[in-house]
């Protein structure tokens, strides 16, 4: 097809939680990709971990079904299916750029940031730690304490602390913290593993359920508030759009609310002050810079009736499909989806040749 096309080596799937959120992101990255400059190869990873090699698209798909690939799970035959098992170091090619669309553990957590960079690939996203300390909600609190945006009062508890001593971390969670409370895992995403405690046996049951997914865990002082989301888009040059409102109809999103049953409304822009707006955007950037981000994030914050912003989380691989809040934001800059995905990718072929450069 000549010297003109780029290849974009398109990650999906997973191993985490998110594995089927991350099929319908990289859909729709692939459904808006300028294949006028790109040739798009699919690679697929399954639950168990395993990389799988499907075809090269010269167009978009019709459906999402040509990324849900088929192998022969020996490795051997290709013939009936639409994909084949690689090892992961076998998608190193030149020309290429990857597009890690990863949510979660072992996608925007720094591990596949690390293994590209081994490979000496350019690729699309956070880095290595942008992507573990934005992944990582104990490392991120401490970030951005020591950045002086404000945050709500927070607990983190060790797995083998609770074990050992599970009053002494009761009573200190009581001490510092009113309920209700929210218990998160450190390293998860998308509402995962989080629960709401109204009282000390929920506490208990809480921890235990954060405990599935991690050695580490977070105890948050739950509060009344808005949910305000800020999309970042840059490198060293670092923009931020208006903010935006998850606007709730139950008190509480978890996963099912999130993405299976699809029962999120938003309000882009926020209905806020201009002066809230403008600190939001001010703290996302900040915490972009401190956290030494790369290429997008989207920043979440809580916000109180008395108008007090805190900062709850960052998000290096947001929700990525066309009605996702990240690409919508942008949407609302002027920015449409298939010029966002061009700037990604741009900025992630400028982040390369600047490290090169420092080689």
């Amino acid at each position: 097809m000549g010297d003109k096309y780029l290849k974009i080596i398109l990650l999906y799937g997973g191993k985490s939680p998110e594995h089927d959120v991350s099929i319908l992101s990289a859909f729709s990255v692939i459904s808006a990709v300028y294949f006028d400059y790109y040739q798009v190869q699919l690679v697929y990873i399954d639950r168990t971990g395993q990389w799988v090699k499907g075809p090269l698209l010269t167009e978009a798909p019709e459906t999402d079904e040509t990324l849900r690939l088929t192998w022969d799970p020996t490795g051997t035959d290709v013939e009936g299916f639409t994909g084949k098992v690689i090892a992961p170091g076998d998608i190193k090619e030149d020309d290429a750029i990857v597009f890690p669309v990863l949510h979660g553990p072992n996608g925007e957590d720094g591990t596949i940031q690390g293994f590209l960079e081994v490979l000496d690939m350019p690729y699309v996203g956070a880095g290595v730690l942008a992507s573990s300390s934005a992944m990582d909600k104990i490392m991120t609190k401490y970030i951005l304490q020591a950045a002086g945006i404000p945050q709500v009062p927070y607990v983190p508890v060790l797995k083998n602390e609770w074990k050992e001593n599970p009053k002494q971390i009761f009573d200190k969670c009581e001490g510092m913290l009113l309920y209700p409370m929210f218990i998160k895992p450190a390293n998860m995403g998308s509402s995962v593993g989080i629960t709401k405690a109204e009282n000390r046996e929920e506490l208990q049951n809480a921890l235990k359920e954060a405990y599935r997914y991690d050695s580490r865990a977070v105890v948050e002082q739950g509060i009344e508030a808005r949910e305000i989301e800020v999309a970042i888009l840059g490198n060293a040059d670092v923009r931020t759009t208006l903010p935006g409102e998850i606007v709730k109809e139950v008190a509480f999103y978890d996963y099912n609310a999130k993405y299976i049953d699809n029962s999120i409304k938003m309000a882009i822009p926020a209905e806020i002050p201009e002066e809230v707006s403008d600190k939001a955007r001010e703290y996302a950037k900040l915490a972009f810079t401190m956290l030494g981000g790369s290429g997008l994030t989207r920043c979440d914050f809580f916000l109180t009736n008395k108008n007090e912003l805190f900062l709850n989380e960052l998000n290096t691989m947001p929700g990525f499909t066309e009605f996702s809040m990240y690409p919508l934001l942008w949407a609302n800059m002027g920015l449409k989806y298939g010029d966002l995905i061009e700037e990604l990718i741009q900025l992630g072929l400028n982040r390369y040749k600047q490290q090169a450069a420092f080689e």
